[in-house]
């Protein structure tokens, strides 16, 4: 159940390199677009999106540097390359406004391509995002302000560093498949390097500017959070909400930053309510 299979079938061809995407649910149902953060990949979205899919035609992508698609050196993976991707990619897809689930820096993302580049979403669910400042755990920090040091870590160091890292998340635990999953594609020559590089490219300069401009956001926002996420704690909930200016709050008890793993149909049930609203 945990293990299963979750495949990307499509690609998209993009200036950061390909990026890997699928499409659940049947044609002509309302579009929505789930978006992943760091470091995770779409995989954390697998049963929401399945869940998901008998009302919408559900859109998930890894985004470029992250699970299935394309990692190598020299590739822009910052905040800011992320939104203009984001933004292309839908107009790749032929949607004009589709609502739209972010998770962790997802959130970010989705912000930017909104607020900067012109896209349009009929809603937005943000759950556990990162936009306001301060953001990134210590260990998160750390290791971007020595990313050079910690990449010459040896191979066995370098995997017990990040299975352990994602297992801080919060909440009642991970599944053990689930963290071996997750752990899986920052893993080898190419995984290695990039879990250090989209971490160095990342900082508050990507979040500064939106945030300013939090009151400009059009659609419909549902702001979910983990009560117990030890990386973004859920005072950032309440600020998120009231710096929007149409946002409604949900709060999980229990779970941690990756309420998609903790609490699956207590996250879904406040999201397909907003989406089908």
């Amino acid at each position: 159940m945990h293990n299963d299979n979750w495949t990307l079938e499509h690609t998209y061809d993009s200036p950061q390199g390909t990026v890997r995407w699928a499409r659940l649910g049947a044609p002509g149902l309302p579009p929505v677009v789930l978006l992943h953060g760091t470091p995770w990949s779409s995989y954390v979205w697998r049963s929401l999106a399945r869940a998901l899919a008998a009302r919408h035609q559900v859109y998930v992508w890894d985004m470029p540097g992250y699970g299935a698609s394309a990692k190598y050196e020299g590739q822009d993976v910052s905040l800011g390359a992320q939104g203009r991707l984001f933004a292309g990619l839908l107009e790749h897809w032929g949607l004009e406004s589709p609502a739209v689930v972010a998770h962790d820096f997802g959130g970010a993302v989705a912000l930017r391509a909104h607020l900067l580049h012109g896209a349009r979403f009929s809603r937005l669910a943000l759950t556990d995002v990162v936009t306001l400042a301060p953001w990134g755990s210590p260990t998160y920090r750390l290791i971007a302000e020595h990313a050079e040091v910690f990449a010459r870590l040896p191979d066995n160091l370098h995997a017990a560093l990040v299975r352990e890292y994602i297992a801080t998340v919060g909440g009642p635990g991970l599944h053990p498949e689930v963290l071996t999953r997750l752990t899986a594609p920052w893993l080898g020559e190419e995984g290695r390097p990039a879990f250090y590089r989209q971490i160095a490219q990342n900082d508050r300069r990507w979040t500064d500017d939106i945030e300013q401009r939090l009151g400009e956001v059009v659609p419909p926002v549902l702001v979910c959070w983990g009560t117990d996420d030890r990386w973004i704690p859920v005072d950032r909930a309440h600020r998120l909400a009231a710096a929007l200016p149409d946002a409604r709050l949900h709060l999980i008890e229990g779970a941690g930053h990756l309420v998609q793993e903790d609490a699956p149909a207590e996250l879904l049930a406040p999201l397909a309510g907003f989406l089908d609203a």
